[in-house]
């Protein structure tokens, strides 16, 4: 049966609306990482000592709220903002008939429920750094698939390539996911454990420093790298190897002097910002240079056959 007017109209408003929900879930995970470093930094991780209860006897603090309980519990509203953001990318890119789209903003849809729940994990396990750890990169997961959204809104069919570039492109994102696992690992060994009683995971800060530092020295050298052969790339892979060679100087920056001037809280918050920024950056490098090398290199992946191809879109 054909759909009417009225319904395909519908269905075209929120196809027109993918795009920008799609950049509005980048930043909103990126928004939730940051106030997320907030309750810790402000020592306000137990501030709701109890989960999905702020208290045993309350879904909300009353009472006895002091401001670490209303950083908690604020912090656990944002909750809903990005389920609000995410049911809308999954309206939007239902309306387009793209199933690549609709899996995607279903992973994302998911990935909210999931993180609230492991949010409240670290909760009941009184902030173990090991969970506290995997919640701040599930976070950094969903914000690549983000980006893998957008880009594929603006890129539906891509040919993905094989070769150097790709091997060096991969072994970028690698680099970066290192330095990522082994940077929750400096914040876990620290001073910020979001609650004074809070446990730490007993390695050694300078030697995870160290480490932190070598993996950021490969993930830069590496840029630097695919950044020389993108340079002769089509599409926005240089500017997208580019950005990302920007944010981590930047990042890279930030960190040398939060750990000289002994980890002060408002340069550590801007730091979980550049992580998000890292994981968002390196996503777009990724699939950048795949697609770009894609268009030029012999011997490639073809693209998927018709029989396997979603729907037009109506975008």
């Amino acid at each position: 049966m054909s759909l009417d007017l009225q319904t395909l109209r519908s269905r075209a408003r929120w196809a027109g609306w993918v795009r920008p929900l799609g950049i509005a879930s980048i930043v909103a995970n990126i928004g939730i990482v940051v106030t997320g470093g907030a309750v810790r930094l402000t020592g306000s991780g137990l501030g709701c000592p109890t989960w999905p209860r702020c208290t045993e006897d309350s879904f909300t603090p009353h009472g006895e709220l002091d401001l670490h309980s209303a950083i908690e519990f604020g912090n656990r509203l944002l909750t809903f903002v990005l389920v609000a953001v995410a049911v809308a990318t999954f309206v939007a890119a239902w309306a387009t008939a793209r199933r690549d789209l609709r899996r995607l903003a279903l992973v994302m849809a998911l990935g909210i429920p999931a993180q609230a729940i492991i949010g409240g994990i670290t909760v009941l396990t009184d902030l173990n750094p090991w969970v506290v750890a995997f919640h701040l990169l599930c976070s950094m997961a969903i914000i690549g698939v983000a980006v893998l959204f957008v880009r594929r809104v603006d890129h539906p069919d891509p040919v993905l390539a094989t070769g150097p570039a790709v091997t060096l492109a991969w072994g970028t994102f690698a680099a970066g996911w290192l330095t990522l696992y082994v940077g929750t690992m400096v914040t876990g060994s620290g001073p910020h454990a979001g609650d004074v009683d809070a446990p730490r995971n007993g390695l050694d800060p300078l030697q995870l420093s160290q480490l932190h530092a070598d993996a950021v020295f490969l993930l830069v050298g590496l840029t630097l790298g695919l950044l020389a052969v993108a340079w002769n790339l089509p599409g926005d892979a240089r500017r997208a190897a580019g950005v990302l060679l920007g944010v981590l100087l930047a990042q890279g920056l930030v960190g040398f002097v939060q750990y000289a001037t002994d980890l002060p809280e408002v340069l550590v918050g801007i730091h979980m910002l550049g992580a998000g920024l890292v994981s968002a950056a390196m996503t777009w490098a990724l699939l950048a240079v795949r697609e770009a090398a894609g268009t030029t290199t012999p011997g490639l992946t073809p693209p998927r056959p018709a029989q396997d191809q979603d729907v037009p879109s109506v975008v």
